[in-house]
């Protein structure tokens, strides 16, 4: 930046805008398990201005290898070494959750990047500071089981990832079914890195479900849908966000056509109505994409990113009004704007958050999704 810019005419007074940077410590999981969400999460940084409003901005990314404890040294380093203003990330419910006491103890305030409702509630002193941009667990659990009703699905078979994302995902099932008369009869989990999911499936198929819904991150979830087909079990599959990306369907190649799931619309941002609050981000990020990159193919995973960024495009210039980035105040102050924010438009819809809300997105913010000839495509 040319100093020049920053002094008064007048009186020679270098403005503290102009001396003052802010720092974003970012973790995601470009590698391990969940390199597909990561990946495109680290390469949407490569989209984001070195400037908001008045601040100039660093971005400091690390890889955190899908790891729960290198995320935590990751954010540790960001908070001891680095003393950033905001943490963006991670990827996962996982390696998010072992980093909510980081972020209270050092009053940092952290936009995560995973799904899992857990990760924002319950409200407590450590996740006041914690936000983030995937839908809440509820939000979208409410909206697949709408669709279940829609289709007069009566019984449904549950396969989770074992661990907080899964646990989180079995939770609002459960409490989604019951109401609207949907009967859960079969309950399965798998880690990431089993070799098989066969006796699992086999389970599965033999309660006889009308539907089966799959809930886990990354490429990963196609494997149980994949066994699925090979048994022979023709029902509708569900899946969650953890899949809105182009790795989940060249990995599960025919055995995923069909597969729906409640997410992001950024994922067909060309096929939303105009009327649609996301469409306007999804396409800017879309063209910022396709300039970069050279395709037009922006999946979930990189609209979450982003939208990291559109919350502190909004947040940073309030906060900047009462406080300096590099200190506590503006930390506080930040964390209090964005808890602040009120209908900012992101790929995912319009955001709107409270003290008791840190997601900000309504009931209805999720599209029916599904895989159609190889590719993500509006449900109808």
């Amino acid at each position: 930046m040319n100093l020049k810019t920053c002094v008064s005419a007048s009186f020679l007074i270098v403005t503290q805008a102009c001396l003052a940077q802010v720092k974003v410590g970012v973790t995601v999981s470009s590698t391990g398990p969940a390199a597909s969400l990561g990946i495109p999460e680290k390469q949407t940084l490569l989209l984001m201005p070195a400037k908001i409003g008045a601040y100039d901005v660093e971005y400091i990314v690390l890889d955190d290898a899908s790891d729960a404890t290198t995320a935590r040294r990751n954010v540790l380093r960001f908070t001891t070494q680095d003393h950033v203003d905001v943490i963006i990330g991670s990827s996962t419910t996982p390696a998010t959750l072992a980093n909510i006491e980081v972020a209270g103890a050092s009053k940092t305030p952290m936009i995560s990047l995973g799904a899992g409702s857990s990760i924002i509630e319950p409200m407590d002193p450590n996740r006041r500071w914690v936000f983030k941009t995937p839908y809440n667990d509820k939000t979208t659990a409410n909206a697949t089981v709408r669709d279940m009703q829609r289709k007069h699905i009566r019984t449904v078979a549950f396969i989770g990832a074992d661990d907080g994302y899964g646990e989180s995902w079995l939770k609002e099932l459960k409490a989604a079914t019951g109401p609207a008369g949907i009967t859960l009869v079969a309950q399965e989990r798998f880690s990431s890195r089993d070799p098989s999911v066969v006796a699992q499936v086999l389970k599965v198929i033999a309660a006889k479900p009308d539907a089966v819904l799959i809930a886990a991150s990354g490429t990963p979830s196609a494997t149980p849908q994949i066994e699925l087909r090979d048994k022979g079990y023709k029902g509708p599959v569900y899946q969650t966000t953890g899949v809105l990306n182009e790795d989940f369907i060249r990995v599960g190649g025919k055995a995923v056509n069909g597969t729906l799931v409640a997410g992001a619309p950024v994922t067909v941002a060309a096929d939303l109505p105009d009327s649609h609050p996301a469409k306007q981000p999804a396409m800017a990020l879309t063209a910022l994409w396709k300039g970069k990159f050279g395709t037009d193919k922006v999946n979930a995973f990189a609209g979450y990113a982003w939208d990291a960024y559109l919350e502190l495009n909004a947040a940073i210039p309030l906060a900047g009004k009462t406080a300096r980035p590099g200190t506590p105040e503006f930390r506080s102050a930040l964390r209090d704007a964005l808890e602040g924010l009120r209908n900012v438009a992101t790929t995912n819809g319009l955001v709107t958050m409270s003290a008791s809300d840190h997601n900000g997105y309504g009931p209805d913010a999720p599209s029916m999704l599904t895989v159609q000839n190889g590719k993500w495509v509006l449900a109808k």
